[in-house]
């Protein structure tokens, strides 16, 4: 990455909340990594609990949609420290910074969740807002399928009110997401190897996949800055509304 293009990725971000950068790995990177992913769904996905990996019918494996916490598998323990991710993250927050959770996102074939308009850090509860999401694409994404949705400039305006959802892996939504909202909308498509990153306080959302064929798969790190704290109080508000969401839909905590 040239500093000119450092530079306009740099201002992207700071100004709208998001920015996209295409093929973002080489490509016996990407494929490393995919292949690292497919292990781990086959090896280590089996045994986890219902909080590290979340299913719209776990009677079949195709319905998959959520990984958390994929650090405690020792490939991706050691891959939150890879240079391109880390070089990134630190241009962006102005400041040294680590990698705090590894995911993986699907919107499966046949399925009709959506993702609710949140702000990641509502949900990682940190001070400052010096946290980033970077989403890499491991499928062809676009409108069809769910691509992610972001409400530009939303980051300079705060944390704004949520409430409980439906949703399993997103418990709360924005609460007053409206018409002013809508407006400012800007859909993200994007090819295997594109990430997209979006700050903690930028209000995103996603549509149902409604292609018959495919799915919407994505890997994601998250990067916090060295200026951060935990809010502890609002953390432990966050996780019992959680724990209190897999309970009602009958899941083990």
């Amino acid at each position: 990455m040239t500093s000119e293009n450092g530079n306009d990725i740099k201002l992207r971000y700071d100004e709208d909340g998001f920015v996209v950068v295409r093929q973002w790995l080489s490509p016996g990177e990407f494929a490393e990594l995919r292949d690292h992913v497919d292990r781990y769904i086959r090896e280590v996905v089996p045994g986890l609990p219902d909080a590290d990996a979340f299913y719209d019918d776990k009677s079949r494996a195709e319905t998959l949609k959520q990984m958390q916490r994929m650090e405690q598998d020792r490939y991706f323990a050691a891959y939150r420290h890879h240079p391109t991710w880390k070089a990134m993250a630190e241009a962006l927050l102005g400041e040294s910074a680590h990698a705090d959770g590894v995911e993986w996102f699907n919107k499966p074939i046949g399925t009709d969740h959506v993702t609710p308009p949140h702000q990641d850090n509502f949900y990682f509860c940190l001070r400052p807002t010096q946290v980033l999401t970077v989403w890499l694409a491991l499928d062809p994404v676009d409108e069809e399928n769910g691509c992610l949705r972001y409400v530009r400039g939303s980051h300079l305006q705060g944390i704004r009110p949520h409430r409980r959802t439906s949703t399993l892996g997103f418990s709360q939504e924005v609460a007053d997401y409206g018409d002013a909202d809508r407006v400012r909308e800007v859909p993200v498509p994007m090819e295997p190897g594109d990430v997209v990153i979006h700050h903690g306080d930028t209000i995103h959302r996603a549509d149902a996949n409604r292609s018959p064929t495919r799915h919407r798969r994505s890997f994601a790190m998250v990067f916090q800055g060295i200026q951060c704290r935990r809010d502890e109080s609002a953390y432990a508000r966050y996780l019992e509304a959680a724990q209190a969401q897999r309970q009602e839909m009958g899941l083990k905590t």
